[in-house]
């Protein structure tokens, strides 16, 4: 019995060896083969050292062996945030880092997409709110507001909405839509008023109201640039006492030529001034014949009547007509023509196609004398000497138009109560005009009522649209998608 257990022993022994062996014979084994201290059979990537074991997105592949860390479908070379997951890669500041990930990312916190037909508390369709301030900011406790305009810094590429209260003119940066600045304000020169009207050449701002001896202020817009502390107040850079009131000014930009309408001076006609140098105007006569205009548009001519080609055109909105008038030679102005229109209620503003082919003009007061809905005419203007009705645009609501203004194919139309409708013009030749959007500052109500909106600017480059309204203050908005 002793001899057969040192047999088995001696077996067993033998056979120890023989596996030793033969492992030994092989390449080692190497249980860590990336030295970081996990062993191989428990390492999620035994390749690469990771002694932490990260595995951001939980699927067994460590990250430092994970070509997708947050499992999004992005690969991390790829991948503007790589750690979490964001498979559309939002980048709102457009910095390369995905706003997921983006401590400095824009959030959009004033912006407000129009959707299923809101846009917060707003009535819209197809442009979408981008920032708003309250008129209280813009003109103090109690103001109202009136006019706008807009003013791009040549230097800076900078925008800025012009914005008129009964209190005065409010200069707003409005470039971040997310962090608009009120600059300062421009006080009223005399006494506040309801009404307020803005325009701008040569880098400042011409300003008159319907105050009693307010004149027309001057600003020079450069001064926005520097200001560090704000809101500002403001003081006028010049001022011209030619007049005392006036309801608008209207700015040939070519000719260097403003227009005050409505003042005392020449029966409420045009009133002439040389602004060629924005801080000191000349005094240079006027236009009487035509009777009272309340509103204007003057352009240096370049449309389909060559007879007047390169003439400065006036066409005055004229309480009960609209007057087209060559007034090149300030001496003498010249009537072309007189226009007038059934139910007439008060002729109010009008503006010219791009193309100087059709002038379209609004009457503010035929929806409430009158009723029906919004009611806007398109002259044909290829003859100034026979310009005829080409058609008439009923809108969608019966509010009352006020300032309308076109822009390429789209009209943009102040409607008061019912916001600011966008009116697609493409086919005006075939007497087509359709309602392509709006934006409805004044949700309580669409009638023939003198709330909401006053103008609307649509000239900037960057597609912001400025909106002043009676009740609102000033709102920015923007077509959907852009």
């Amino acid at each position: 019995m002793k001899k057969n257990n040192s047999l088995f022993l001696q077996l067993a022994a033998c056979f120890i060896c023989v596996v030793f062996f033969i492992s030994c014979s092989n390449d080692p084994i190497d249980l860590d083969a990336d030295n970081d201290g996990i062993s191989g059979t428990l390492d999620n990537c035994v390749s690469i050292s990771n002694p932490n074991q990260e595995d951001n997105d939980n699927d067994g592949i460590g990250d430092a062996c994970d070509d997708d860390d947050d499992n999004d479908g992005i690969l991390d070379i790829d991948d503007n945030c790589p750690l979490v997951a964001n498979p559309n890669q939002e980048d709102e500041d457009n910095d390369g880092i995905g706003d997921v990930c983006d401590n400095d990312s824009n959030p959009q916190l004033n912006r407000k997409p129009c959707e299923n037909g809101m846009a917060g508390e707003y009535p819209c369709s197809g442009y979408d709110l981008m920032a708003h301030i309250e008129i209280s900011e813009l003109g103090g406790s109690g103001a109202s507001g009136n006019d706008s305009w807009g003013w791009t810094d040549p230097t800076t590429g900078k925008e800025y909405a012009i914005v008129g209260t009964t209190t005065g003119t409010a200069f707003v940066d409005i470039t971040d839509t997310e962090n608009l600045i009120i600059i300062g304000i421009l006080p009223a020169a005399t006494a506040n008023s309801v009404w307020r009207d803005i325009k701008v050449y040569q880098n400042h701002a011409f300003i008159v109201s319907e105050a009693n001896n307010h004149g027309m202020q001057i600003f020079d817009l450069t001064r926005l640039r520097d200001v560090e502390d704000t809101p500002k107040n403001f003081s006028a850079d010049a001022h011209y006492a030619g007049f005392g009131s006036a309801h608008n000014i209207v700015i040939n930009e070519e000719s260097g030529y403003a227009y005050a309408v409505g003042t005392k001076t020449f029966n409420g006609g045009a009133h002439f001034i040389n602004i060629q140098d924005p801080k000191n105007p000349i005094a240079a006569g006027g236009f009487s014949a035509g009777g009272y205009s309340h509103d204007a548009q003057v352009i240096t001519y370049n449309g389909p009547d060559t007879d007047y080609t390169g003439k400065e055109i006036f066409i005055g909105s004229n309480e009960n007509e609209v007057v087209i008038a060559d007034i090149s030679d300030k001496s003498n102005p010249i009537i072309i023509k007189t226009i007038a229109y059934d139910n007439i209620g008060y002729t109010h503003q009008g503006w010219f196609t791009d193309d100087m082919k059709y002038f379209i003009v609004g009457d503010e007061l035929d929806e409430k004398n009158f009723g029906g809905n919004t009611r806007t005419f398109i002259f044909d203007f290829t003859d100034l000497d026979n310009p005829t009705l080409h058609t008439t645009y009923f809108g969608t609501t019966t509010a009352i138009d006020h300032n309308g203004y076109v822009k390429g194919n789209t009209l943009y139309l102040a409607n008061y109560a019912a916001g600011v409708r966008f009116i697609d013009i493409s086919d005006i030749g075939n007497k087509n005009l359709t309602e392509e959007g709006f934006f409805d500052t004044y949700p309580s109500s669409n009638k023939a009522s003198f709330n909401g909106v006053w103008n609307v600017y649509p000239y900037f480059e960057s597609g912001n649209i400025v909106i002043s309204d009676f009740e609102g203050g000033l709102f920015i908005v923007r077509k959907s998608g852009t």
